[in-house]
């Protein structure tokens, strides 16, 4: 997040959703390089700006994203990820996954759509509001039907009254037009892990709590369960 406070907050009905900062390995662990997988073509495709109409009180929508006219995965997609971190989610906004896809940001790390599912309607039961505010999308051919999109976004939650911003990289990784990887880089760093971390036994400890975390939540929202229609 932008700033660099810490807070402890629940995910699901018991877990955290803190600051980066916070969350970030001790420096004498470091990260190492994050290998990026070869390109064939890149394009900065969309800009949707919020920034100079409230982002540092909170915007009060969520902007709506707009075709860039060109027909990328990204016209499929981007609309649909907007309403899951708004807490808006619909089961037709996972249809977007293929069905054995992961999800994985600091502290979750989900396979399968079920999975996602539950880390996602889980944003509700915790904050009174949240959204993506601010952001730019890159469009990369890494092979031909397979792409990655790139989001540099900016995400406002209110917790308990409190206002959090945080900075993020979404990256996602698309085959045939579904998502099959999707993973949010809070303050744009990878989740901990054994290939990001240069201690893989301390690298090997962040990833399992993040399966016991994404085990407990997904119990607590019901095992992916889709919330009943609001009438």
């Amino acid at each position: 997040m932008a700033s660099h406070m810490a807070l402890r907050l629940p995910r699901g009905v018991s877990f955290v959703r803190s600051l980066p900062s916070f969350l970030g390995p001790p420096s004498y662990l470091g990260y190492l390089p994050t290998p990026t997988p070869p390109l064939l073509n890149t394009k900065k495709i969309f800009n949707s700006s919020s920034m100079d109409k409230g982002y540092s009180s909170g915007a009060k929508e969520t902007p709506e994203y707009k075709s860039s006219g060109v027909g990328p995965a990204s016209d499929d997609i981007l609309s649909h990820i907007l309403n899951l971190y708004a807490s808006k989610a619909t089961p037709k906004d996972f249809e977007i996954y293929v069905p054995d896809a992961t999800f994985e940001d600091p502290l979750m790390c989900a396979h399968g759509v079920k999975q996602i599912k539950s880390s996602f309607y889980s944003l509700g039961k915790v904050f009174s509001e949240s959204r993506i505010v601010d952001y730019s999308i890159t469009e990369n051919d890494i092979s031909p039907g397979k792409k990655e999109i790139l989001i540099d976004n900016k995400q406002y939650y209110k917790f308990w009254g409190r206002d959090i911003h945080m900075i993020s990289l979404i990256k996602l990784y698309t085959e045939g037009g579904k998502v099959v990887r999707h993973e949010d880089w809070w303050d744009k760093k990878p989740p901990r892990s054994r290939k990001t971390v240069k201690v893989p036994v301390v690298g090997r400890i962040f990833e399992l709590s993040r399966r016991a975390s994404m085990f407990a939540t997904h119990a607590m929202m019901g095992f992916g369960k889709d919330p009943h229609p609001t009438k």
